[in-house]
């Protein structure tokens, strides 16, 4: 299977190190001029406005996707190629899974973490084989990666688990990686 478009799931802040705010411009830009579809949360703030800037402005397309009880709260992005107003969380995260051929995991909070552990235990459970690939800025999912690893070494997931997500550390390599086939 091609890869046509990347859910990416990020925090709807910038955090406190700027290099993530730049390597979500970067991942935007890099999408964008592939001609890969950004699906994302919908919000024009922190690292989620910036990777969907970044990708309109590289020319590519974006569909955000946003729960209605949140339109308000993080403003959203009226400037996105496509935008779909949900009734609730479990249909938008339904949504940013269904849309999407691939995950990328960028810094965030809860949500991200939430929508990150949702599509590893689709592909656990085999219900997916989309890629999900953990973009490790300056250390940032170091502590996530321990866990899974910690969970795994005291036997609360299988041998190989860890084959269930990527963890690259630039944009280059999320590109090389979206360039390969992938099983859905």
């Amino acid at each position: 299977m091609t890869i046509r478009s990347c859910s990416v799931f990020c925090g709807s802040r910038p955090g406190h190190d700027p290099a993530h705010m730049q390597v979500a411009r970067a991942l935007g830009t890099a999408l964008g001029e592939a001609g890969l579809t950004l699906v994302y949360g919908g919000g024009t703030a922190g690292l989620m406005g910036a990777v969907a800037d970044a990708t309109l402005l590289a020319g590519g397309t974006v569909k955000g996707i946003i729960p209605r009880f949140l339109e308000a709260q993080e403003i959203l992005h009226e400037g996105v190629t496509d935008l779909e107003v949900t009734e609730d969380m479990p249909s938008r995260k339904a949504r940013l899974f269904e849309e999407a051929d691939a995950y990328v995991i960028l810094p965030g909070g809860f949500g991200t973490f939430d929508e990150f552990m949702e599509v590893l235990v689709n592909r656990q459970l085999g219900l997916s084989q989309r890629p999900i690939i953990i973009l490790n800025t300056n250390g940032w999912a170091d502590p996530l990666i321990a866990l899974l690893q910690a969970t795994q070494a005291q036997g609360f997931a299988d041998a190989g688990a860890e084959n269930l997500y990527e963890v690259v550390t630039d944009v280059p390599s999320v590109m090389r990686r979206l360039k390969k086939p992938s099983h859905a």
